[in-house]
C-alpha cells in the first residue's frame, strides 16, 4: 500500500490520524535562559566584526593623518618655489589621491560598522517578534562584509600608491644628490 492508504492502515483510520493533537514543539522561549543565550550568541559574530572594523578605522585614520601631514610639508616646499616645483606638483597630486582613497575607505568602514550594528539589532528584534524579519539580519551582515571588502580594496590601492610615491621621491632625491 502506498500513500494515504498506507497511512490509514497504520493508524486505523484517516480521521483518527487527523484528530490527534500534534505533539508540543519546543521553542526557543520554553527556557528563557537558553533563549537569551541563543540571541546573545547570534549577536557575537557581528560584534566581532564591529571590533575588526573599528581597528581598521583606527589604522585608516592614522594613515589619513600621515598623508595630510605629508601634503602640508609638500605645500610648504611648493610655496618656497623650489627648483623642482614640477616634481612637487606631481607629489601633491599623488598625495591628494592617497587622501581621497583613505577617506573613501573610512566611509566604507563606517558604513560597514553601521551595517554590523544593524545586524545585531535586527537579530535581537527578530528574536523578540518571533522571527519575522526573514533575511534582513543576513542581508545586513552581507552588506557590512561587502563594505569591508570595498574598504580593503581602497586601502590596498592607497598602500600601493604610497609605496610607488615613496620610490619615486627616493629616486628623485638620489638623482638630485648625484648632480
Amino acid at each position: 500500500m502506498f500513500g494515504l492508504a498506507a497511512m490509514r492502515s497504520q493508524c486505523g483510520s484517516g480521521r483518527r490520524m487527523i484528530s490527534q493533537p500534534l505533539p508540543a514543539q519546543s521553542t526557543m522561549f520554553d527556557n528563557p535562559a537558553l533563549g537569551h543565550y541563543a540571541i546573545l550568541t547570534s549577536m557575537l559574530a557581528p560584534a566581532l566584526l564591529m571590533a575588526a572594523t573599528a581597528s581598521l578605522l583606527v589604522s585608516a585614520n592614522a594613515r589619513l593623518a600621515r598623508v595630510v601631514d605629508r601634503l602640508r610639508a609638500l605645500i610648504v616646499a611648493w610655496e618656497q618655489d623650489a627648483p623642482d616645483r614640477e616634481v612637487r606638483d606631481i607629489q601633491i597630486t599623488r598625495h591628494r589621491r592617497r587622501a581621497q582613497l583613505v577617506l573613501r575607505a573610512c566611509q566604507f568602514l563606517y558604513a560597514g560598522l553601521g551595517a554590523f550594528v544593524g545586524t545585531s539589532l535586527a537579530l535581537a528584534i527578530d528574536a523578540f517578534i518571533g522571527f519575522r524579519l526573514g533575511v534582513l539580519p543576513t542581508a545586513l551582515a552581507v552588506l557590512g562584509v561587502s563594505f569591508l571588502l570595498l574598504a580593503s580594496f581602497a586601502l590596498g590601492t592607497e598602500v600601493r600608491l604610497s609605496v610607488s610615491s615613496f620610490d619615486e621621491e627616493l629616486d628623485h632625491e638620489l638623482s638630485r644628490r648625484r648632480t
